[in-house]
């Protein structure tokens, strides 16, 4: 098994897990943050560790992304004490359309057999739109910042 096939299995089984925890059907770009940020020893993982951004700060700005998002539409979160996402029976096995572009997009930076967690985690942060965006800027995450460290990580691994 490649380091290529080895990654994206872990990664998409842990987003698998990341998405039954959230009663999601579908393997979504927030599932794969979450799990990048759970793998540790990757060049994606310092990256975000070192902004600050392990997993549970993850969660916490989804969390307050969502919280934002019901706001948006007049609901308050806090008002109806909402109970956490109840898990889906068993790991979700499909992967929605956000992970799927996030892997298309993280493509580009690197060839398929040598696609490391650094490019998985670029094209994630190249979304426009969306719940990561939208959970980074709630956070005070600069993506851009973010996203040329991650470039940095990538060029002193090759160097």
């Amino acid at each position: 098994m490649t380091v290529f096939h080895k990654y994206v299995r872990t990664i998409l089984e842990q987003g698998a897990v990341e998405a039954q925890r959230d009663g999601s059907a579908a393997i979504e770009a927030h599932h794969l943050l979450l799990a990048i940020a759970s793998v540790e020893g990757t060049d994606a993982h310092r990256v975000l560790v070192s902004a600050g951004l392990d997993r549970a700060a993850i969660r916490a700005a989804l969390d307050r992304e969502f919280a934002h998002s019901l706001a948006s539409a007049g609901v308050s979160a806090a008002a109806f004490g909402l109970p956490p996402a109840s898990p889906g029976p068993k790991p979700a096995a499909d992967m929605g359309a956000s992970a799927r572009l996030a892997f298309e997009r993280g493509f580009k930076y690197g060839a398929p057999r040598s696609l490391r967690p650094a490019h998985v985690l670029l094209g994630i942060l190249q979304a426009q739109f969306g719940t990561v965006p939208r959970a980074l800027a709630l956070a005070g995450v600069d993506r851009d910042g973010l996203a040329a460290a991650v470039r940095q990580e990538l060029a002193d691994e090759t160097a």
